[in-house]
């Protein structure tokens, strides 16, 4: 909240300077001016009403929302259950303990899109058990940070929600063209994980086996058991969803403004019943029901994440929400499987929504005190400047893009995500859009309506630099404030390192490949 209020009187000043100095010289002729002789109008007005303008867009609502959810997952036994289940199923594999961590990071991303709350929880869970087990300190901090800082890519981000918002661009398409580059950079961590622990056993010690586990084939039948029970129920889902569709007539190609659904028509059946056959066979004829009902028993709680984040995702790209509406119903599932689980109370609805509260809180008085600074900013003429610039500067296109990634990396280690999406995104996008479009990137060539997109998640994954960025990266703070005494920060830092390096290689991809943005576009 300090940097809001700052970032609003830092606007002031700058409408006082170029409006009307004369309020600092004399300011007694305060109403003479053209700031304050016409309320209602000028550039006060503007400036008011552009506020107002951000304050009332109604997909603002998804963001209390989607903090609402993460601190209902993060104060239920929902993820300490999910990581149980996907600790059986991984542990005994070399580093298996940190690839739990990342895949874990990845669905609790996929379901509330929130950052801090994923490294505080899995600070939490995962870290006592990485070093209980003798994992390297550097590698279970590291992995923990980066893998938590997974929502700031993998859709539904509430940073690409926040820029969508400041820079008219369709939220559906950023949550679609970040899908790939985020699952890319989550396998990336795995990878170097993988690498890391096989080239050094000794960072990543396997656990003494446990009593009665299941060893090889046993282990694996059993796990395809669980998945194909699981493979069953979406199939009947989307079966059943596709017949509603016939029957309401809303996947009819010859309806005036048809727009087909990911999933839903007609020509899906086939392979929707094809699916849950083969499903169906592997249970009954390769794993057997024992084997499958023993796999159900050690992975059920990897199926509520799982129903939470079809609801949500299935509801945006099923065309059955929009994104508020899709938040509204993740929050209520997160909710209702509480209830079932017997963990709701009173006091778990108390504690999330006062966290929902001071959280945006925070970011809605950001949010008001970056952007009156950027209306300011705009207003005095600084993003014309700024771009005559750059563009007079005669730099070949790529260089002028990795000027602004260095510019942003930068400022990410000093100042808050939200600051600089308001701040700094309305300046250089206009600049990226009339740069020659076959001079972004090295493979492929991105579409012109595409360029918003790409720019939005090459800014997020930006940012996901930002959050392990020291001095001021907001990761280790989050870790700190659960981590064990003898861990400080100094140590949190020096374990991101690696993880900053992988980092800026999912950058560099985004850049040499910005067609990977628009795959699924």
């Amino acid at each position: 909240m300090p940097l809001g209020f700052a970032s609003a009187i830092l606007a002031a000043l700058v409408m006082i300077m170029k409006f009307e100095p004369t309020l600092l010289t004399d300011p007694a002729s305060f109403g003479t001016g053209l700031l304050t002789s016409n309320p209602g109008t000028g550039p006060l007005y503007l400036l008011t009403q552009k506020i107002f303008d951000l304050m009332t867009e109604y997909v603002l609502i998804s963001v209390p929302l989607f903090i609402f959810m993460a601190a209902l997952l993060e104060r239920s036994g929902i993820a300490k259950q999910m990581y149980d289940s996907l600790d059986f199923w991984l542990s005994r594999a070399r580093g298996g303990v940190a690839i739990v961590t990342s895949i874990m990071a990845v669905l609790m991303a996929a379901m509330s899109g929130i950052i801090g709350g994923e490294v505080v929880l899995l600070g939490l869970i995962a870290l006592p058990q990485m070093l209980r087990l003798g994992y390297n300190q550097n590698l279970a901090i590291g992995t923990i940070c980066a893998s938590g800082s997974l929502g700031t890519m993998i859709p539904p981000s509430i940073v690409l929600i926040i820029y969508g918002l400041i820079t008219e661009t369709s939220i559906k398409a950023l949550f679609t063209g970040a899908f790939i580059p985020g699952f890319m950079l989550a396998s990336f961590i795995m990878i170097y994980i993988i690498v890391r622990t096989q080239l050094d056993p000794s960072q990543a010690p396997l656990p003494e086996p446990r009593e009665g586990d299941p060893e090889g084939g046993e282990k694996l039948l059993m796990f395809g058991g669980f998945v194909s029970v699981v493979a069953t129920g979406i199939m009947a889902v989307l079966i059943a969803w596709t017949a509603f569709l016939t029957v309401m007539g809303r996947n009819d190609p010859s309806v005036e403004g048809f727009e087909a659904p990911l999933v839903g028509m007609t020509s899906d059946l086939p392979w929707l019943i094809g699916i849950a056959v083969i499903a169906l066979a592997f249970i009954f004829l390769v794993a057997g029901r024992q084997r499958t009902a023993s796999g159900w028993e050690h992975g059920k709680g990897l199926v509520p994440p799982l129903l939470v984040i079809g609801i949500v995702l299935g509801s945006i790209y099923g065309g059955v929400t929009g994104i508020t509406e899709a938040a509204g119903m993740g929050a209520v599932a997160v909710f209702l499987i509480a209830v079932f689980r017997g963990e709701a109370s009173v006091d778990l609805l108390w504690v999330s929504m006062m966290r929902t509260l001071r959280s945006t809180g925070t970011i809605i008085w950001v949010t008001i005190g970056a952007a009156t600074l950027a209306g300011a900013y705009t207003l005095a003429g600084g993003p014309t400047y700024i771009a005559q610039l750059i563009i007079g500067a005669d730099m070949p296109s790529m260089l002028v893009i990795l000027t602004m990634m260095v510019i942003l990396l930068f400022m990410g280690a000093f100042m808050d995500w939200v600051g600089i999406v308001l701040l700094i995104i309305p300046v250089f996008l206009p600049i990226v859009k009339r740069l020659p479009i076959d001079e972004i990137g090295f493979i492929g060539t991105l579409s012109p309506q595409h360029v918003a997109v790409w720019f939005g998640v090459l800014f997020c994954m930006n940012m996901q630099v930002s959050f392990l960025s020291p001095p001021f990266g907001p990761a280790a703070f989050y870790l700190k404030s659960v981590a064990p005494a003898h861990i400080s920060l100094t140590d949190i830092f020096r374990g991101f390192l690696p993880f900053i390096g992988v980092q800026l290689v999912a950058l560099a991809v985004l850049l040499i490949w910005p067609t990977i943005v628009t795959l699924l576009l």
